[in-house]
């Protein structure tokens, strides 16, 4: 069974799974999220389904005992929950491929995976994301996303909420409010915006089109929109992975995470006020045939390098939308 083991210098935990060695890589005979293929039924739209090689799981064995709790070696049963969001029963299909009536499927089953997860009091943080491409792991070409559902905030989504929090105490403000309107006024940047959404290359990114989906309502969870506000994301996500493929006319790959407020967290409770629901894009191409891969520097240190002027970058990506 995989298991949590305590990171003091980050302050965090790393899963190790060794169960995930061995599953599939690029099959290209049998495709395990095809319509029929294993637990899969033989018709579906959309389909959230139990990951079948599952870095966490709410099924521990009672008999594990947590003994080392103190000193340096800690570790603690990973539980948490992996599923896998089944975009389309069309092995074929693009996300911007699809109707914007099965799109909104998608949007609301993210809203209902997370609802339904959500009622486990273990559970602190569901984490819904995309791996596209070879370029960033991807192992199944299906189209397909994940979620994750942590028993802990992970480090990247806390280091966000409490420099939002910080922000929130020194202003008054929420952060990604005043980020929308910096965006907005300064103009080059944005590279889409319909009524309730802006989508646009921030000021500070590490990719050169690592583009922030943010929400205007500035709601925490997916749960809380509207149905106008779930077509309008649907719409911002159709446009803009539309138009990354036409950026260097090739398949774009990206990974896209739905960043998101916790749940039965007492210590966020309050994240509301200074957070907000967005969506993160890291598209590692910086040409065509380039990729930007993180180096010492980056992965070592943290220390984030852009090779590519994030206005000029907005400007082509804003064309390719308008197309």
């Amino acid at each position: 069974m995989p298991e949590f083991r305590w990171n003091p210098l980050l302050d965090t935990w790393t899963i190790i799974a060794t169960n995930r060695q061995n599953r599939p890589h690029l099959p290209t005979d049998n495709c395990p999220f095809c319509p029929g293929n294993g637990n899969i039924p033989a018709k579906y739209d959309v389909l959230a389904y139990p990951n079948d090689f599952p870095a966490m799981s709410l099924e521990q064995p009672t008999s594990k005992k947590q003994k080392e709790q103190k000193g340096i070696f800690r570790r603690a049963d990973a539980v948490g929950k992996c599923e896998v969001i089944l975009y389309s029963s069309d092995h074929n299909k693009k996300f911007y491929q699809l109707s914007d009536v099965h799109l909104l499927k998608v949007v609301e089953l993210w809203a209902w995976r997370f609802t339904e997860i959500s009622k486990d009091a273990r559970i602190k943080y569901i984490f819904e994301f995309e791996n596209k491409g070879e370029e960033v792991g991807v192992t199944i070409h299906h189209p397909h996303g994940q979620l994750y559902a942590y028993s802990f905030i992970p480090v990247k989504i806390r280091e966000e909420l409490e420099n939002c929090k910080k922000y929130y105490r020194q202003t008054g403000n929420n952060l990604f409010s005043d980020l929308n309107k910096a965006e907005k006024k300064h103009k080059h940047r944005v590279v889409f915006e319909n009524k309730s959404f802006v989508a646009y290359i921030p000021y500070f990114t590490d990719y050169p089109f690592g583009v922030f989906i943010v929400n205007k309502a500035l709601k925490g969870n997916i749960t809380q929109f509207t149905l106008t506000e779930k077509k309008d994301l649907a719409e911002v996500l159709k446009k803009l992975t539309a138009g990354f493929d036409k950026i260097y006319d090739r398949p774009f790959p990206y990974m896209m995470c739905l960043h998101q407020a916790p749940v039965n967290e007492k210590k966020y409770e309050d994240a509301e006020n200074y957070y907000a629901f967005h969506i993160e894009f890291y598209p590692p191409l910086r040409s065509k045939d380039k990729i930007k891969w993180y180096s010492g520097s980056e992965m070592g240190a943290g220390a984030a390098a852009n090779p590519l002027d994030v206005d000029a970058c907005a400007l082509l990506l804003k064309s390719k939308i308008k197309k």
